[in-house]
């Protein structure tokens, strides 16, 4: 088959490999329709997430029809459409049973390197580096599924790939960063980086009673899908001073919850930011924590930061001063995708947000190397690139 693969920083290529096979009896092999260009791909394209291996099959946002199942998946057969989720659960374990799906004890074979890191380990992720586990990604014709039984959903005859391709990922990422901000009704939200995970936490904000949602960006087409397709209000980081004018905005008290859209690569002028790129290049620190400084610098006392953005290692110069003084609440965790499954996808079914609208580029497979630069580099208006294998 042709997948996407990994073989160095700024270098992926469609190549021919082996294609999957059963190798547990809850497997099922999925023949992919619809996959999709993640932003936390650009972390792997940039060279930032150690143990990589050339050869790596990347994507972890896919969808397709199911050709073949071990003899212990139940809940699926052969012609069925699915999603399947990013994080690989096992359904069985102390955190699966505690719907957290995304800290699954049993799914990562690679748990004692992401111990070393982070003190335990999280679910191995589809296509996102031998420290979650080293599977091979969606960005293929065909993948392999882990726990069939668990992950994946059934999708009703009626919506197209494109309505709930995103409920592999981002669209339930979104949510759980609006879900952590305990919004009430009438609250403020600021949302750093207008991405497509920017883009659902807004979408969702709003679906979960927030009056107003104020994005944070550079980029203009991000800016106006913000504004015109998700109902946002806009700041332009680059030409307005960000804490200065969120307190403006919100009569000086600053915004109920502030939400982190951007992780460990954020972008600014100011003299923090500039201080990152300098401690990254010099191997001195891992991510870049401007973004993450600013929304704890900007949230109102007592409200809540929440960080679906991806951070890998370590952080330099976090203000704790401000989070205890101000009293705020930090959440933050990979999604836990199996949560928000059936919910989102009711939602969309009730046509209350079709998840579509961030689509702005459609290629197919043998494109995916030109796709991951023009997204990178945000290039003809790149916002989502999906994948027609």
């Amino acid at each position: 088959m042709k997948a996407l693969t990994w073989q160095g920083k700024n270098d992926v290529r469609v190549e021919t490999v082996p294609d999957p096979q059963i190798i547990n009896q809850r497997d099922a092999i999925i023949k992919i329709t619809s996959t999709a260009i993640c932003g936390s791909d650009l972390h792997l394209y940039d060279g930032y997430i150690p143990s990589m291996e050339a050869g790596d099959i990347l994507g972890h946002e896919f969808m397709g029809e199911v050709v073949e199942v071990g003899k212990e998946v139940t809940n699926l057969k052969r012609g069925d459409r699915v999603v399947v989720p990013f994080p690989i659960a096992c359904g069985n374990c102390f955190f699966c049973k505690s719907d957290l799906w995304s800290c699954c004890d049993n799914s990562n074979p690679n748990a004692w390197m992401a111990e070393k890191l982070w003190g335990y380990s999280p679910a191995g992720i589809y296509g996102y580096s031998h420290l979650v586990g080293g599977y091979a990604g969606g960005q293929a014709e065909y993948a392999r599924v882990p726990f069939a039984d668990v992950g994946p959903i059934t999708i009703p005859d009626g919506l197209d790939d494109e309505q709930v391709l995103f409920l592999t990922d981002i669209f339930p990422t979104g949510y759980m960063a609006a879900e952590n901000c305990n919004i009430q009704r009438g609250d403020t939200i600021a949302v750093w980086g207008a991405g497509p995970v920017g883009q659902f936490a807004i979408v969702s904000a709003f679906l979960l009673g927030a009056e107003r949602v104020i994005a944070i960006d550079r980029v203009p087409e991000r800016l106006q899908m913000a504004q015109q397709q998700a109902g946002a209000e806009i700041i332009n980081f680059d030409q307005q001073p960000v804490l200065d004018t969120l307190k403006e905005m919100t009569g000086g008290r600053g915004p109920d919850a502030v939400i982190d859209a951007v992780g460990l690569e954020s972008h600014g002028a100011s003299p923090d930011a500039l201080y990152d790129r300098a401690k990254v290049a010099t191997l001195q620190a891992t991510d870049r924590g401007h973004v993450l400084r600013d929304a704890i610098l900007a949230c109102r006392k007592g409200g809540t930061v929440s960080v679906p953005g991806v951070y890998g290692g370590f952080v330099d110069k976090i203000p704790m001063g401000a989070v205890v003084n101000k009293g705020l609440t930090i959440k933050a965790g990979q999604t836990h995708v199996h949560r928000y499954l059936r919910p989102l996808l009711e939602r969309i079914q009730r046509d209350e947000v079709n998840p579509a609208f961030v689509i702005t580029h459609r290629m197919k497979l043998d494109d995916a190397p030109f796709g991951y630069e023009i997204f990178k580099k945000k290039q003809e208006e790149c916002i989502k690139v999906v994948l027609k294998p």
